[in-house]
């Protein structure tokens, strides 16, 4: 393998290190504002998982272009995609892309309304708790995470 593909190989490891991170450190925080019992407590750990929410955002664009140029540094057919395990990783990767102007950018609008709705009102409100509750951003979040656990598991075993 040449030194281009060795490159790109680890940048894009090191992308998916970010976005695991972004994840991890995005999903405590809000796990642990959503179980805070001051409107102004959840506000700071919400806006403490910023950062993180960046860094899933970046990084998820970052790890799919990197390792579409990985395969093709590594001289795959197709960039890969003629590969099982690369062409299942494609499509548990589709999804995740779908989710977020179907779920994550509506859902968030509702979220950012009714947590300054809450913050007005000095306490947190039933439409804060409904919108910490949504069972879709809880599926879609759940989905981020089992898809790139069984992702990583592809890279690293390549099982067929």
């Amino acid at each position: 393998m040449d030194w281009l593909a060795l490159l790109l190989k680890l940048a894009h490891v090191f992308a998916a290190f970010a976005l695991v991170t972004g994840f991890v450190g995005r999903g405590i925080l809000l796990s642990r504002a959503t179980r805070a019992a001051d409107v102004e407590q959840q506000h700071v750990l919400a806006g403490a998982a910023s950062p993180f929410e960046g860094a899933v955002r970046v990084s998820s664009a970052v790890v799919i272009v990197l390792g579409l140029a990985t395969a093709w540094a590594q001289g795959y057919e197709w960039l890969g995609l003629t590969t099982p395990w690369m062409l299942l990783s494609v499509l548990l990767i589709v999804p995740m892309i779908v989710l977020v102007p179907a779920v994550f950018v509506p859902r968030g609008r509702v979220f950012e309304s009714e947590m300054a709705a809450a913050r007005r009102a000095g306490e947190v409100t039933d439409g804060l708790r409904r919108a910490w509750a949504d069972p879709a951003v809880a599926f879609a979040r759940r989905y981020e995470l089992v898809g790139t656990g069984l992702i990583v598991a592809l890279m690293v075993l390549k099982p067929f």
